[in-house]
């Protein structure tokens, strides 16, 4: 089981959680029984030394090297003592065991994307096994991101351009939340996933399972839990329009014009998604999808067409 959490805190679910937990008590209690301190020291000084009338003469006070050596040296040895702890969790955090099994994440407005090694990929959720260490190589496709684990205390920026890295080795099988924590543009508060923790044996069922060649629609329908920040199949008007029952519809643009939804036109929307933008909203669709594979392209849709 992990440690029990609090209001403004999970549960504790990775091996170094704990530790990490730790760290921040420490600091928080230290912090606050100085601050309790000063506070009262402030107080009693206000009504010891207080003027008694107009010709009272405050008593002299006088220096004290065991006082003053007293509040150089304790708050110095504080903050090296929760330096180099907090520098020990960090450098353990930061570098994976050699056996940790490889997961690769890219960010995208506004979507996670988790490749494994074995090359199945999967969006919003991330399915890892239980006990075991998982190191995570992440990158961005667009802007700044930065994924965050509350449970496992995991937290790291994604930049453009370079890669990043963490890891973690969960404690106890369940769901978790993953979030973005930097602002990366319209539906940010949308770029959500999961982490689903399971037993190994389950782990490896899952993997086979994913191995195999889905269907183009069942593929696409995976691969569409990317697009639901933004659009809806029930109907639902979001920041993008409502893609159910659009295939073999006309469908108006903002330049005034008229297009068919057919093959071609979903297809060109993914790949260059500025060309021809839907009346009443805005070309605000990343361009990064372009990095998909033709099976993906022909998977979203054949999914979009059987929507209903």
């Amino acid at each position: 089981m992990g440690d029990k959490g609090v209001f403004w805190l999970p549960d504790a679910m990775s091996t170094f959680a704990g530790e990490v937990d730790a760290l921040f008590w420490f600091v928080f209690w230290t912090s606050t029984v100085l601050f309790a301190a000063v506070v009262g020291a402030k107080l009693y000084f206000m009504f010891r030394y207080k003027r008694k009338d107009e010709t009272s003469v405050p008593e002299p006070v006088y220096e004290s090297k065991i006082l003053e050596m007293a509040w150089i040296v304790v708050p110095t040895v504080l903050v090296l003592f929760v330096f180099l702890w907090g520098f020990d969790v960090y450098l353990r955090m930061n570098t994976a065991p050699p056996d940790s099994y490889q997961i690769t994440v890219r960010g995208k407005q506004w979507a996670w994307e988790f490749e494994y090694a074995e090359g199945v990929t999967t969006f919003t959720e991330m399915v890892v096994p239980v006990g075991r260490p998982v190191k995570l190589t992440m990158s961005s496709s667009d802007v700044l991101h930065s994924f965050f684990i509350p449970a496992f205390r995991v937290k790291q920026d994604i930049v453009p351009n370079r890669y990043s890295s963490v890891w973690f080795e969960a404690t106890q099988t369940g769901e978790f939340q993953i979030f973005c924590t930097e602002y990366c543009g319209t539906t940010h508060s949308g770029m959500l996933a999961k982490v689903r923790v399971v037993s190994e044996e389950d782990f490896a069922s899952w993997i086979s399972e994913q191995s195999q060649d889905l269907p183009p629609e069942q593929l696409g329908a995976q691969l569409f839990a990317q697009c639901t920040a933004c659009h809806a199949v029930d109907g639902t008007v979001k920041i993008g329009p409502a893609l159910n029952g659009i295939f073999g519809t006309q469908q108006k643009l903002s330049d005034g014009t008229s297009v068919l939804v057919d093959e071609n036109f979903i297809r060109e929307s993914i790949l260059n998604p500025a060309v021809k933008v839907a009346e009443g909203f805005q070309p605000i669709m990343p361009a990064g999808y372009s990095s998909m594979t033709p099976k993906q392209i022909d998977g979203l849709v054949a999914y979009i067409k059987s929507l209903k």
